[in-house]
């Protein structure tokens, strides 16, 4: 009991040593301007827009690429099953680091890698497959070759059924998922700032 006391009061020490999410997101994007979507985060508006058609009650498995500061993920948190995994994925160590000490959620599992191996960080978590991957990464301005890779390993660890969420300030990420998916949903959030093209790119269902 006195160490689970000791613990809690160490991390609750380094919480409060933690940098607002805003320096945090403002850093990420002067080191790795062509990695971090934007340098404003997302609104609660798209957040739910984004997030409201996913069949919660029977997701298991969660992905996002790029959480950053992690602007979804209590609202990602709230609405996962008791019994869900969300894996979060980002190539920048101090978002990984952030990400672990500001949210405790054992269903939570920040991890240090690349979106393009996104099977082998499922794999190692004991997953077969993810039903929903969720991004902001912006496809545009990813390093050459990055952004096809990306878009082929996530239709190949998407459950049929599940679908690729993505969020984009340019639409050009059109692109990269027109080879993998024919069933595309595409909206325009005008009340995220700067407007974001919104994708929702559903795995076609097996058949027998």
């Amino acid at each position: 009991m006195v160490q689970s006391r000791l613990a809690l009061a160490h991390e609750e020490t380094r919480a409060r040593k933690l940098p607002s999410p805003w320096a945090m997101f403002l850093s990420g994007f002067l080191k790795h301007p062509r990695m971090v979507g934007s340098v404003i985060a997302s609104t609660k508006t798209l957040q739910n827009t984004m997030l409201n058609r996913v069949d919660w009650p029977n997701t298991k498995l969660f992905v996002e690429y790029g959480p950053g500061v992690g602007t979804f993920t209590q609202n990602i948190l709230d609405r996962l099953p008791a019994d869900g995994t969300y894996i979060a994925i980002d190539t920048n160590e101090d978002f990984v680091d952030y990400l672990r000490i500001k949210f405790t959620d054992s269903r939570f599992i920040p991890v240090l890698a690349s979106a393009a191996d996104v099977e082998k960080v499922v794999a190692d978590h004991g997953f077969d497959h993810a039903d929903y991957v969720l991004s902001g990464l912006p496809f545009s301005t990813l390093p050459h070759g990055v952004a096809p890779q990306i878009a082929a390993a996530t239709h190949r660890v998407l459950k049929p059924g599940g679908a690729f969420l993505v969020y984009q300030f340019r639409p050009k990420v059109r692109d990269f998922l027109t080879p993998h998916w024919s069933n595309i949903d595409y909206a325009i959030e005008w009340r995220a700032i700067p407007p974001s093209h919104n994708f929702w790119a559903w795995k076609d269902e097996e058949t027998v």
